[in-house]
């Protein structure tokens, strides 16, 4: 009997049992591989791209080196400008900070009232880490904010990476993992219309900075990558991971 109180796993005794145990491992590998191919491309999507992107940025916003996108492209977002414009990406950039907290509170808050408490510590551990980390990287890296116009809406703080871009990912990719997480299949119907939403409300917040002049390109792709694999790995722990490696689980 082992330490806590389960039978110790059977070892192979013969070359021809241990040879049966190698090729039944490999089925059941090629049987989930066969199953589950399109979830592991999407968790390799989700968290390896996003996290090679942050990477690649980080290290040569280290070197001190420029991105040949940022200034093109915030210049072009000037020339954009309109009152119609304005309006529209003040309000994206307002709900951006303020619509996100507001909506990081009623839903982390709506999770305890229903009692969803693995889901709600999901919301939490993906909003409060998420928070943090900008708040570190931007400590660390020190970009100063872009300065080629007079902003309409300035900010102070550092830059890289976008706490925007972040904060918005973050709620985007904690709404959609929960709803696709459901199992009412009236809301699993949404599952589609839900993720558009959520990944046009993201796009107009990182629009919005780069309009406004207040943040690079490469401070939104950075903040994008971050979050998503922060998120994305909460995501993982919470709901597939052992969070109580001594205790032993079901077969």
């Amino acid at each position: 009997m082992s330490n806590d109180g389960s039978a110790p796993p059977h070892l192979p005794t013969t070359p021809a049992e241990a040879a049966r145990n190698v090729r039944d491992e490999a089925r059941f590998g090629a049987a989930f591989l066969h199953i589950h191919w399109k979830r592991l491309l999407l968790v390799f999507a989700a968290v390896a791209l996003p996290l090679w992107g942050f990477g690649e940025i980080a290290e040569e916003l280290r070197e001190g080196e420029t991105f040949f996108f940022d200034e093109p492209l915030l210049n072009f977002a000037h020339d954009m400008a309109r009152a119609g414009f304005d309006r529209f990406f003040l309000l994206a950039s307002r709900l951006g900070y303020g619509g996100v907290i507001v909506a990081d509170i009623v839903l982390v808050l709506a999770t305890v009232v229903r009692r969803r408490m693995r889901e709600g510590l999901f919301a939490g551990l993906a909003i409060v880490g998420s928070m943090l980390l900008n708040l570190a990287a931007k400590h660390v890296y020190g970009r100063i904010r872009p300065a080629l116009w007079t902003s309409i809406a300035p900010e102070t703080t550092f830059s890289f990476p976008s706490g925007h871009a972040m904060g918005s990912i973050t709620l985007a990719w904690v709404v959609v993992l929960l709803w696709w997480h459901l199992h009412d299949p009236r809301w699993r119907a949404l599952r589609w219309p839900v993720t558009a939403l959520a990944a046009a409300f993201v796009l107009a917040v990182g629009l919005s900075r780069i309009y406004l002049g207040v943040h690079y390109p490469s401070d939104i792709l950075a903040g994008w990558a971050a979050a998503s694999v922060w998120t994305v790995g909460m995501f993982g722990l919470v709901f597939y991971g052992q969070l109580r490696p001594w205790a032993t689980r079901p077969a």
